[in-house]
């Protein structure tokens, strides 16, 4: 991982409200570095700007401020008209499997068209391109002749899958591409995933809000929190000792396979929802939800993301110990799960 395949500094997307209403501050300031075949698990809850975070990367949504580096080249400002060779080196999965697969569109044409929009085969090369991107993420090479209705929800993300993978890209941005799919779909999208990065060697931004997921995945888990990454960290280090209290809260959510440790744990409860981006607390944004918040010091000043350890495990909590110990969490409201 010598080569850094995406560098993200300072990352901004603000959204102005119609009529003078206000700004809606959907993305606030985010470094991310992902590289070379590393995969980057970005969580948090829904309104954290996860999704907004994707889309500025391959640039669906203009930054408002902020530096985009694929491969060391900044995209930032690359013109509209120039894109399509940059999208080359970057594809996204969506959420939604139907949505974005055009119902007019057979699944062959559809996985083809991104070879024939960058003149990548014709004619018979594209006929074989298309049957061994169907064979790779486990479709039938008959299916290329039916529609997306006429396919399942998992099938149709392994449309695109092949879709996205086709151009053979240096960077995967998936967008929670298994949160509509059935729980038994999700296991087998997922090992897909897995098994194509290992064998392209592709870089994957994978967001998700399901924690399990991303320790299956992930390499790195970065955690985001009203638009700003709050923690960073190896996955085994952040699965084990967690630093903020806001990554404490979720991965005390996450059940246990053990029915026994999951009866006799002690779950952090969270006050309230997410505040809205329009009009974001002062200070660390976490403290008006936050089970240990020392006020005035966490509402007055922002914490600043920086490494607590000394090997690459980033944190912004004013309440870290000097030694790098998390906050006593044991302060914290609890209850026991049942």
């Amino acid at each position: 991982m010598s080569e850094n395949v995406l560098e993200v500094r300072r990352l901004k997307k603000h959204f102005a409200l119609s009529g003078g209403r206000g700004t809606v501050y959907a993305v606030d300031g985010v470094d991310l570095t992902i590289g070379q075949g590393e995969v980057v698990g970005l969580v948090g809850e829904s309104g954290s700007g996860k999704s907004t975070v994707g889309k500025c990367i391959v640039r669906l949504l203009e930054p408002t401020e902020g530096t985009v580096r694929l491969r060391g080249r900044d995209i930032t400002n690359v013109p509209r008209r120039k894109l399509r060779i940059v999208r080359r080196e970057m594809q996204m999965v969506f959420q939604d499997p139907y949505s974005t697969l055009n119902p007019r569109m057979a699944i062959g044409d559809i996985v083809a068209e991104p070879l024939r929009m960058h003149k990548l085969a014709r004619g018979r090369d594209l006929d074989r391109k298309v049957d061994d991107l169907l064979d790779k993420v486990g479709l039938a090479r008959d299916m290329r002749y039916r529609f997306p209705h006429e396919l399942s929800g998992g099938q149709r993300q392994r449309v695109g899958l092949a879709r996205s993978l086709s151009v053979e890209p240096s960077l995967l941005v998936a967008d929670e591409p298994v949160s509509a799919l059935d729980v038994s779909v999700q296991a087998s999208v997922l090992n897909l995933l897995m098994d194509l990065q290992r064998d392209m060697g592709f870089s994957c931004l994978f967001i998700a809000h399901d924690l399990a997921t991303v320790q299956f995945l992930c390499n790195r888990v970065a955690v985001m929190y009203l638009g700003r990454i709050v923690e960073e960290a190896r996955k085994e280090e952040m699965f084990r000792v967690p630093k903020h209290p806001y990554t404490g809260s979720l991965l005390s959510a996450v059940v246990l396979p053990d029915p026994k440790l999951q009866r006799t744990r002690e779950r952090i409860v969270l006050r309230g929802d997410i505040p809205s981006p329009i009009n974001p607390p002062s200070g660390c944004t976490f403290h008006t939800r936050c089970p240990v918040a020392e006020l005035p010091l966490c509402s007055d000043k922002v914490p600043a993301l920086v490494d607590v350890t000394g090997e690459s495990h980033l944190a912004s909590c004013h309440l870290i110990k000097p030694d790098g110990n998390p906050p006593d969490m044991s302060l914290a409201t609890v209850t026991t799960s049942s």
